[in-house]
């Protein structure tokens, strides 16, 4: 949630700090605005709205300066306005500060502040932080800060700047995620890492509790005692093309289109001289998925794996949810956490309890350094590369494929696949890219329905076993991009009450990619035909014979081997949300209400 960057250096900070946030608005794009030292005063620009509408703003009313900080909003406290957009300033505009987090005790604090004569003009939590950091300022903005951190409760990340410290920018960080960007006479923080990648791969990820001061030439870290820590930088893999959109018209076509070199590169990253990799620390008796949204559904995926491939038990959690339940540990068990970005809130927060209960921790995640990388006992990346659009695409295809190597791994320890299963299983995966190029060159089909359905009320997404997260997963992408009612049932449920929705021509698709549960799933697409519903198929070629009589339409994926079918019939779902939000108007990339990283609870 939110974006925030900052830049120090010998250019112009204005368009730096623009194309940093253009760069991160998947993130939240309410409203936005930057702020700079000019001559030295502190100006601030900030509008309703998304970046272009700053971006225009700007161009009238530029700043000039080479240093300041920016900040694109995902609305927490009060509504998308011009008072309630960052950056935030005291009384006297003195500093000024942007914020991602919920600071939870914001109220205390604001009545603590208005009765030493702050006065408070916006809605936000954020406000309190840049009026509480203003009276602890004693000429000494490290030692502020610090102090401040002992007053607030939350999650947050600042970024500061102050005119009495007119060669720093201030930050801190405490469970939102902060990268500092490391370049040749000048410096550059952000909340993720595409915001910096066209000026340097080389990167500081901030510890929980820590302070950075950053000027041109140099970066210091202290801890919340204020003791200097040595940096260690790393170097981030991705290259600043790989974040653009290369002439695709959406971020998420572009990475739908990605698929295929993204499920390559994540086998060759576990494969050996000698075949797959170990991946999973001995043989666990029973695996915890946890995970939020699309992520939740690969986790589920994953338990299918565990426990058909390897006959391991194995479940999958919705982390918000899990942190509350009722848990017991138990010898052997071990939790898999599951975040594209490794800084999802709810995530973060189930794999702490984990871990408190003595469960190890084991973290998927497509993101190096992230703060679900470094707090894992074990990290598994996924090699997906950045994901820009909200709507999450070859994030969870890697997520599916890695955690079908995990279980491929497990198996082979345990002896439930013999090795040249495993290997028919791995040689099917190196032929996955070229079977999801065919289904990607031939779309037409499905644009083609989206073209006549943009003004559908109801669709539903059916399906049995690893195909019910594949249903799910379908459902998720249309409800985000095209706000369109849908819903995701077990095949064998939906005649338990929803039917009752099914009226003519209600769209129901049927995914298929188990030759045990065909017949049945089938049945379940014969009984909603029967009730007037348009029935769409989603199988491999072999099975498109059998699907003819109950389906009045079927996109037929290329055949494969079972254990792989569920990362092609994916692509179909994913396109139908595509070209379904595309035929509506909408704005695919940045759907209303949503970000990219959530990092509240």
């Amino acid at each position: 949630m939110c974006g925030i960057v900052g830049y120090i250096g010998k250019h112009q900070a204005q368009p730096i700090l623009l194309d940093g946030l253009r760069r991160l608005e998947y993130r939240g794009y309410d409203s936005a605005g930057i702020a700079a030292l000019e001559e030295g005063k502190i100006r601030v620009r900030k509008c309703a709205g998304r970046i272009d509408n700053l971006a225009a703003l700007t161009e009238k009313q530029p700043l000039l300066g080479t240093m300041g900080i920016g900040h694109t909003r995902w609305a927490t406290h009060g509504e998308p306005t011009h008072r309630n957009a960052h950056p935030h300033t005291d009384v006297k505009g003195h500093i000024a500060l942007v914020h991602n987090g919920i600071i939870e005790n914001h109220q205390a604090l604001r009545r603590h502040l208005e009765q030493q004569g702050c006065i408070f003009i916006s809605q936000t939590d954020t406000e309190a932080a840049a009026h509480l950091i203003h009276s602890l300022y004693q000429g000494d903005m490290l030692s502020a800060l610090r102090k401040a951190m002992q007053y607030m409760r939350g999650s947050y990340a600042l970024a500061v700047i102050c005119e009495k410290e007119p060669d720093c920018i201030y930050c801190i960080r405490l469970g939102s995620p902060l990268v500092i960007g490391l370049g040749k006479g000048e410096n550059f923080l952000a909340s993720d890492i595409p915001a910096i990648l066209p000026h340097t791969r080389d990167v500081l990820m901030l510890e929980d509790g820590e302070i950075a001061v950053l000027k041109s030439n140099e970066v210091h870290v202290f801890d919340a005692l204020g003791e200097e820590k040595a940096i260690h930088p790393s170097v981030i893999p991705w290259d600043a093309a790989a974040a653009e959109k290369e002439g695709y018209a959406h971020f998420m076509l572009k990475e739908i289109h990605e698929q295929p070199r993204a499920v390559k590169g994540t086998l060759a990253a576990y494969m050996g001289k000698n075949g797959l990799e170990q991946m999973i620390p001995g043989i666990p008796k029973r695996v915890h998925f946890i995970a939020c949204g699309t992520a939740y559904h690969a986790g589920c995926a994953g338990a299918h794996y565990f426990s058909s491939l390897a006959g391991i038990e194995s479940s999958s959690h919705i982390a918000s949810e899990y942190r509350y339940c009722p848990a017991f540990a138990h010898p052997g068990e071990m939790m898999i956490a599951i975040s594209q970005s490794g800084e999802t809130a709810d995530t973060l927060a189930a794999a702490a309890k984990a871990g408190e209960m003595g469960i190890p921790v084991l973290a998927l995640t497509n993101t190096v350094g992230s703060t679900l990388a470094r707090s894992a006992g074990q990290t598994l990346l996924t090699y997906a590369g950045p994901e820009i659009a909200v709507a999450s695409t070859k994030a969870y295809t890697t997520q599916v494929e890695t955690l079908l190597l995990m279980a491929l791994d497990a198996a082979g320890k345990k002896g439930t696949l013999a090795p040249e299963e495993i290997d028919q299983i791995l040689s099917e995966l190196w032929r996955l890219p070229e079977k999801m190029e065919r289904i990607l060159e031939t779309c037409a089909p499905i644009q083609h329905f989206c073209d006549a359905h943009i003004h559908e009320r109801l669709m539903f997404f059916i399906g049995r076993g690893v195909d019910y997260a594949l249903a799910m997963e379908g459902a998720l992408k249309l409800k985000e991009i095209s706000y369109l009612p849908c819903e995701a049932y077990a095949a064998g449920e939906l005649k338990h009450g929803a039917i009752a929705l099914i009226s003519e021509g209600t769209p129901v698709f049927a995914v298929c990619t188990q030759e045990a549960l065909l017949e049945k799933t089938l049945s379940n697409l014969r009984e909603t035909k029967a009730r007037g519903a348009e029935t769409i198929c989603i199988c491999p070629e072999r099975f498109t014979e059998r699907a003819e009589p109950e389906a009045d339409r079927i996109w037929a994926i290329p055949d494969a081997d079972e254990k792989v079918l569920p990362l092609l019939a994916i692509l179909p779902l994913q396109l139908l949300a595509y070209h379904m939000a595309v035929a509506q108007g909408r704005d695919v990339d940045k759907p209303r209400n949503l970000a990219k990283s959530v990092t509240v609870e």
